[in-house]
C-alpha cells in the first residue's frame, strides 16, 4: 500500500515560497520516489528550479521514509543547513509533511498533494484501493471496494449503465460490480449481491479522527 501523490503546480509552490529566500527541501525514498513526486531526481530537480527564482537552497535530504521515526533521525543529521533555512519544502505525502514538522520549529510547506493510497499493478501504474473510509464492505464484496472501484461509488449493485461489463463513465474500465459479481459467483457467495447495504454513515468519518490502541491482558 503506498500514498499515491502528484506535485503541485509550479505557480503554487512558487507562491508559498514567496516570503522565504532561503528553503531547505526534503523528498521520500519511499511512496513519493516510487510516483516519481519526491525522490532524488525530483529533489534536484527542485532545487535548480528554485534556484532560477533566486533562492538560497541551503540543502536537501532523501528521507528513506518520510513518514516515521527516520525524519527525526534524517532531520538532526543536517540540522546546520535546516537551521540556515526560512522553511522546508516537504516532497512527500500529507504524513511525511505532518512528521517534518513535529520536529522542525520553522514553516513546513507542501510540494505535493496527496491523492489516495493505492496499489501498484505495474511499474508506474497505480490503482486507488481504499478511500479510508471506516465502514469496509470488502468482506462482503469478494476484496473488490465499491466506493473506489466504482466511479458513483455505488454501494448496492451496478448501475443501469454497464453494458458488457464496462462503466457507462469510462468505457475502458470494468465495471466494478460485474467483477464482484464474477468473484462471488466463483466463490459460492453470490447470495451476498442481494444484500442492501444502507448509506454510508457520515458520522464514523468525522474528522479529526484519533485511535488509541490499548493492549489486552
Amino acid at each position: 500500500m503506498k500514498s499515491i501523490t502528484k506535485q503541485k503546480p509550479f505557480d503554487e509552490i512558487k507562491e508559498q515560497l514567496d516570503r522565504f529566500d532561503r528553503v531547505y527541501i526534503t523528498g521520500c525514498g519511499t511512496c513519493a520516489t516510487m510516483t516519481r513526486t519526491g525522490g532524488r531526481e525530483e529533489v534536484m530537480d527542485m532545487k535548480g528550479r528554485l534556484e532560477e527564482l533566486g533562492k538560497l537552497v541551503t540543502g536537501s535530504t532523501v528521507i528513506p521514509t518520510a513518514c516515521d521515526e527516520m525524519t527525526e533521525v534524517a532531520i538532526s543529521e543536517d540540522k546546520g543547513a535546516i537551521q540556515n533555512a526560512n522553511c522546508i519544502l516537504v516532497m512527500a505525502c500529507v504524513l511525511g509533511v505532518h512528521r517534518v514538522s513535529l520536529y522542525i520549529d520553522k514553516p513546513v510547506i507542501p510540494a505535493l498533494d496527496t491523492l489516495f493510497i493505492g496499489v501498484e499493478d505495474s511499474p508506474g501504474d497505480f490503482r486507488e484501493v481504499c478511500a479510508q473510509c471506516g465502514q469496509c464492505v470488502l468482506g462482503e464484496t469478494a476484496g473488490i471496494c465499491p466506493l473506489t472501484a466504482c466511479h458513483k461509488g455505488l454501494l448496492n449493485g451496478p448501475c443501469g449503465g454497464t453494458n458488457n461489463g464496462k462503466c457507462e463513465v469510462d468505457r475502458e474500465k470494468d465495471c466494478a460490480w460485474t467483477l464482484i459479481y464474477q468473484r462471488l459467483e466463483a466463490q459460492g457467495r453470490l447470495d451476498l449481491m442481494r444484500k442492501y447495504h444502507a448509506p454510508r454513515n457520515s458520522n464514523v468519518t468525522l474528522s479529526p479522527r484519533m485511535i488509541k490502541i490499548t493492549s489486552q491482558a
